[in-house]
């Protein structure tokens, strides 16, 4: 769980991911990347109330893509899911993520949302996200449906192995085309998504989608060896 600036939701994401019923033994990792607004006087209560809870500090804010290096690198599971604490996502769904994988179907699963007017708050942020996903699509002659997704789900030593590189939410797109250049389609399951607006702490900007569309790009005609 990466955290920036997240005083207003972090103590309930953090309790509706412990409060879930899941198949098997977990952990979270809270990567706070340099909050300053209070959020770090939580942590106290929080890490002693739950064994299963692990934190991890950075001095300053490094990105998103920092933050899960950082939480990949210290995990000791066999698979890392990444859950951002701001409330968009619902913790209880994670569990339908791992049945493809407890099924033997499936290796990484992406969790796909389904945008409608109840929970997009923009045209724009909508549009952007076709546009990247097309534009993997196209690239790698594939289909998915929502490449931006925060609920990736991956063989922690497979993610370690993809070794990636971008600090901020480029991660996404870096993360999707390794893998695809790998050969590795990601099974996707459908999820809910409450998206949140721009007064409400939503940090991600066009500048965000032009970054993941040279990422793909990149990953998409650098030679192999050079990566």
């Amino acid at each position: 769980m990466p955290v920036y600036n997240e005083l207003a939701t972090l103590d309930s994401a953090v309790k509706e991911v412990l409060n879930v019923d899941y198949p098997c033994e977990i952990e979270l990792i809270i990567v706070d990347d340099g909050s300053t607004d209070g959020t770090r006087d939580l942590y106290p209560a929080i890490t002693s109330s739950d064994s299963r809870v692990v934190l991890e500090l950075h001095d300053r804010n490094r990105g998103k893509g920092a933050a899960i290096r950082t939480a990949a690198r210290i995990a000791t599971g066999d698979y890392v899911i990444m859950c951002d604490a701001d409330l968009e996502y619902s913790p209880a769904e994670i569990p339908a993520l791992l049945a493809p994988v407890v099924a033997g179907d499936a290796e990484v699963v992406y969790g796909s949302r389904t945008f409608g007017s109840h929970n997009a708050y923009s045209y724009l942020y909508v549009l952007g996200n076709h546009a990247v996903t097309t534009c993997a699509n196209l690239l790698f002659n594939c289909y998915l449906s929502d490449l931006e997704t925060c609920f990736k789900l991956i063989p922690a030593d497979l993610y370690r192995k993809l070794r990636v590189r971008s600090a901020g939410f480029g991660m996404e797109a870096e993360i999707t085309g390794k893998l695809l250049r790998r050969g590795i389609r990601p099974y996707e399951v459908p999820i809910s998504y409450k998206a949140r607006s721009r007064e409400a702490g939503k940090k991600l900007t066009w500048r965000d989608g032009v970054e993941a569309v040279l990422i793909l790009a990149r990953e998409r005609f650098t030679p192999r060896l050079t990566q």
